[in-house]
């Protein structure tokens, strides 16, 4: 079979220092965004420094040195960050006390397996060897889980308090040119993208060698303790995703449908009470929310290869280098973001409101193609020139080019799906503006144009997925699949930083609204939300593709470790489980709407009211009351998270240990199905209305003035789709993907004991 050219202690050395220098690099641009000063006193050095960060801030082209806009914008950005962490903070103490209860049943599920034993027992795969105790796989997956889902919080966390800390920055800086501002919004973004990839890289990486001390040589028992990694990093997305979603949605709803529709004033006016609820919740859904998930879709696709190595050549020739190929991937990826990075940032310099959306799309594009060849790289050094990977009970021989074919698709068939996205979101494009033109008509016509779009949207992805399972399990069985959804998810710190960079911008203009700056500033920051609007749609998408590789890949390792030697469709046990899990998504998604629904209800309510009793709120004479606003969102969005949560994380307990593992193989299989094809039409169809409204106000076009202006009736039936899209693209489309990688990684972790003692009411009866 051949040897690997990379040796394994310089595979130890290579993994944690990529991870330092991700970690380095965004400090560096932590310290570069930080240059931009907000504080009127702190600016006073003059200079022409590259991208202006030395230039003298206050002496710009208009507001000449007007020092209370600065503070105008220190003031509301502090009580937008206030905001946020005090929203995490509460929802992470309900979030902690899950983890706590869901990690005592880990242990306790997983230690009953032998009877709590701490004798060595024969190896699930190799009956001739020895293993571990089940013991010791409970008490390591319940810490594993806990590292995960640690992790998890930590990123979003992070990511929040870059944001908040960017946002009134990217707002000062559109004072100079929409390039400088777009610099600031996208170095914060990836700050908080190289930080989430480096550390869910070096915490993976330390947690293998630190189990590796006690498990030794059983890799098979060390690779499935791992797996709770993953468990633990989705479980606390889909808080952070529903949590923070119903948080966003129901200020956004609730600040539009009065101010915009009712009371016609801009977006973001000071005057609505909604408006710093509305800021606050870009952060905690789109931003802590997307970083939680992106990093749980990253530990649940590497989970998923290393078990599915353990148990192949790699594992039982103890090969470490090969063995930690898909951190390797990982490695090299963040070293490719890091020279993609560089091209939005200093290699070349936007001047005109037309560049962003190209040099956005660019970021994607070169770090695919410089991805490719890292890839190609990594498999060729990494890799022995031929090994076996387990298929359902035998190895299958494979060659290390047919590895590199399997990420590789992963890979482009995520650009694929950015690019469709892209396509069916971006007021650029007919889909979008075809929308737009249906509000000529009323709000039916739009929510009819912007369905129907959100449906046709799904077909190209989803040959990109079919093609991607195809090729990559005909070449390497379900360890192709695996690398190919890490592939997906190798260029993960370019797509975050993308990501972020949209809520970073949309908050910038509601800073820039609020203080009073003048309507040129808010056009570039308009234009600068409008691309991130298309980008945030891109990420989702990224985020959905990956989930269904992620998720085939983890069912195909539960499959296995579960021990059913087919998944017959036919039989009535699968098949039922088949139909539930079709419905959990639209089960799932009910919930989350009615949420997002209730809590507007209550601020829409509480808007009204300040708008009729608050005397000189219309001329702008009193200050509205903000917190109120703030505390309806954080209330309902705390109680509501629990129900939504509820169902995914009970689903496979409930079925695997009553109806047993064929059953619930059923149910994975259904929910995956049915759960991708909503996520994405809904995230698309959301994404289409919301530019579809943003195309008309910014009547750029002939076609887009003849719909406008703001306040006109085709724009008030643009408001009404928005409004309606909002929950969709924000709450429940990015949630499901959640839904079916979390119930899919929660199954296999659980696998021993489904295996066990699963299937109590067959066994009855």
């Amino acid at each position: 079979m051949g040897a690997a050219i990379l040796s394994d202690l310089l595979t130890q050395v290579l993994i944690p220092a990529t991870a330092v220098v991700g970690i380095a690099f965004a400090l560096m641009q932590w310290v570069l965004v930080s240059k931009v000063r907000l504080s009127p006193s702190e600016g006073d050095a003059a200079g022409t420094g590259k991208n202006g960060y030395s230039e003298y801030l206050i002496d710009e082209e208009e507001g000449l040195n007007d020092h209370n806009v600065v503070v105008k914008c220190a003031e509301i950005q502090s009580a937008i960050s206030e905001g946020a962490t005090s929203f995490l903070l509460t929802e992470y103490q309900y979030v902690g006390i899950f983890m706590a209860i869901f990690a005592a049943l880990i242990f306790l599920f997983l230690g009953s397996v032998e009877g709590f034993s701490t004798e060595s027992q024969p190896c699930t795969y190799s009956k001739d060897k020895t293993c571990k105790p089940a013991l010791a796989n409970a008490i390591f997956s319940t810490l594993s889980f806990l590292l995960g889902g640690t992790t998890s919080v930590v990123s979003g966390f992070l990511g929040m308090k870059i944001a908040t800390y960017a946002n009134a920055r990217t707002t000062l800086e559109a004072r100079k040119g929409v390039g400088k501002a777009f610099i600031t919004a996208f170095r914060s973004g990836a700050v908080m993208g190289f930080l989430l990839a480096a550390n869910g890289l070096l915490v993976l990486f330390l947690s293998i060698n630190l189990f590796k001390l006690y498990y030794g040589d059983d890799w098979e028992g060390l690779f499935e303790a791992i797996t709770g990694y993953g468990l633990g990093g989705s479980s606390m997305a889909l808080f952070g995703r529903v949590g923070g979603g119903i948080y966003t949605k129901a200020a956004d709803v609730g600040a539009d449908l009065v101010g915009k529709v009712e009371r016609n004033i801009p977006e973001d006016d000071p005057r609505n009470p909604a408006v710093i609820a509305d800021n606050v919740g870009d952060n905690v859904g789109d931003i802590a929310g997307m970083g939680s998930d992106l990093f749980g879709s990253y530990a649940e696709s590497s989970c998923a290869a290393l078990v599915v190595a353990s148990i192949s050549s790699f594992g039982i020739n103890h090969d470490l280098t090969a063995m930690l190929y898909p951190l390797l991937i990982s490695s090299m990826g963040i070293i490719v973001c890091l020279i993609t990075t560089l091209f939005a940032t200093d290699f070349f310099e936007i001047k005109a409101v037309k560049e962003i959306e190209p040099s956005l799309k660019k970021q994607l594009i070169i770090s695919t193609v410089l991805m490719t060849a890292g890839i190609a790289v990594v498999s060729w050094v990494a890799l022995p020139s031929t090994f076996t990977i387990f298929n359902f009970g035998a190895q299958k021989s494979v060659k290390n080019w047919e590895l590199f074919f399997c990420v590789a698709i992963g890979l482009w068939a995520g650009l694929v799906i950015g690019f469709v996205t892209e396509y069916y979101t971006s007021n650029a494009y007919s889909p979008v503006q075809d929308v737009a033109d249906s509000c000529r008509t009323g709000a039916a016509t739009n929510v009819i144009f912007g369905l129907a779009l959100g449906y046709k949207s799904v077909i190209i992805p989803i040959f990109a997925i079919a093609v991607s399972i195809f090729v990559s399990f005909s070449l390497a069985a379900m360890y192709g699949i695996a690398v190919a959804a890490l592939g997906m998810l190798s260029t993960i710190a370019t797509g975050l930083a993308i990501d972020a960079y949209g809520p970073i911008s949309d908050n910038a203009g509601g800073i820039a609204e609020m203080a009073g700056m003048s309507h040129r500033i808010r056009e570039r920051t308009d234009a600068l939300d409008a691309a991130g609007n298309t980008t945030a749609a891109i990420g989702k998408g990224f985020a959905i593709g990956s989930a269904a590789l992620v998720s085939l890949a983890l069912f195909g390792a539960f499959v296995s470790r579960a021990a059913i030697p087919s998944v017959d469709v036919l039989t009535p046990k699968v098949f039922i489980g088949l139909l539930v899990g079709a419905m959990l998504p639209y089960w799932f998604s009910a919930m989350t709407m009615k949420s997002v629904g209730s809590a507007a209800l209550k601020m829409v309510e509480e808007v009204r009211r300040q708008f009729n009793t608050i005397p000189g709120l219309m001329e702008g004479t009193a200050r509205p009351d903000y917190t109120n606003c703030v505390k309806i969102s954080t209330d309902a969005s705390i109680r509501e998270m629990i129900p939504p949560g509820a169902l995914v994380m009970l689903t496979p307990l409930v079925v695997g240990t009553l109806f047993g593992v064929e059953t619930l193989s059923g149910v994975l299989a259904g929910s995956l199905v049915s759960g991708v094809q909503i996520a994405i039409s809904a995230s698309n169809t959301g994404g289409a209305w919301d530019n579809a409204k943003k195309y008309i106000e910014a009547g750029a076009s002939e076609h887009a003035r003849s719909l406008g202006p703001k306040g006109s009736d085709p724009h008030k039936a643009a408001v009404i789709g928005d409004t309606i899209g909002d929950p969709l693209k924000d709450t429940s489309g990015p949630s499901l993907n959640i839904l079916i990688k979390l119930m899919a990684v929660e199954s296999l972790v659980f696998a021993p004991f489904f295996a066990t003692h699963g299937g109590l009411l067959f066994k009855l009866f």
